[in-house]
């Protein structure tokens, strides 16, 4: 796990991201907050939260942390 966290805040620090056209995904949650801050975090969890009040689409499958 510490091996992984270290790959990605070196991938972001060199400009990269986390994910590609596929987005975060639930093994890479986790380590959002490295590409993200929290305020965008909150927004991304507002947008999916406008578009799906109740929680039906892919749940838990945003790769936002809950």
């Amino acid at each position: 796990h510490e091996a992984i966290e270290e790959i990605f805040q070196m991938v972001v620090d060199m400009g990269g991201t986390l994910s590609g056209e596929h987005g975060i995904g639930t093994s890479k949650a986790p380590f959002m907050g490295i590409a993200f801050n929290e305020m965008e975090i909150n927004l991304f969890k507002d947008i999916k939260k406008s578009f799906d009040p109740n929680n039906i689409l892919n749940p838990g499958k945003m790769g936002l942390p809950h």
